[in-house]
Parts: C-alpha cells; structure tokens; sequence
C-alpha cells in the first residue's frame, strides 16, 4: 500500500525528467529509478506532455483542455446548488 502523503514535485524538476526520458533514449522506468520518482508518475508527466504537443493518443485532453473540464464542472456544480437553493425558497409575485 501506498504512502499518504504525496510528494510535489517542481514543473521544472518534471520538465527536466521529461526531457531526460525523451533525450536519453532509456525506459521511463529507468529514468524514473535513477531519479527516486515513481514510474507511474514520470510515465503520466510524460503522456501528458506528449498531449499538451499534440502527439497524444486521439481523444486524449491537454492540460488547457482538462483544466477548463474542471473549471466548468465546478462551475456546474455551483449552479446546481444555487438552482437547488432556489427551488426551495418559497415564491413571492411582489418580490419578497
């Protein structure tokens, strides 16, 4: 099982890694042993890098794109509940 606590790490440390994968011409795995990062992680900053330069998989979203999905939903999600709080307000014609 994994650890609860989630070790940040820097955009430029990422950037860095990313480019250490696509310059070095070794596994993701083994960049990511050299370096003490999970394979999962450097694997996910890899795909997503390759999103964001429009080599992904079809269908896949950038950062801008994910980004914006979970600024809508939030935004969504808030409009329910003002609808939700709405609903249950009783209505007055005169405006009261």
């Amino acid at each position: 099982m994994g650890s609860k606590y989630r070790k940040r790490y820097s955009a430029e440390y990422r950037r860095d890694a990313i480019a250490l994968v696509r310059s070095s011409g070794r596994t993701v795995t083994e960049v990511a042993r050299e370096l003490g990062v999970s394979p999962e992680s450097l694997r996910n900053w890899v795909r997503r890098d390759q999103a964001d330069r429009g080599e992904g998989a079809p269908g896949e979203l950038t950062s801008a794109e994910r980004d914006e999905l979970k600024r809508l939903r939030r935004q969504n999600r808030e409009q329910q509940q003002t609808i939700e709080i709405l609903k249950k307000r009783p209505f007055c014609p005169d405006g009261r």
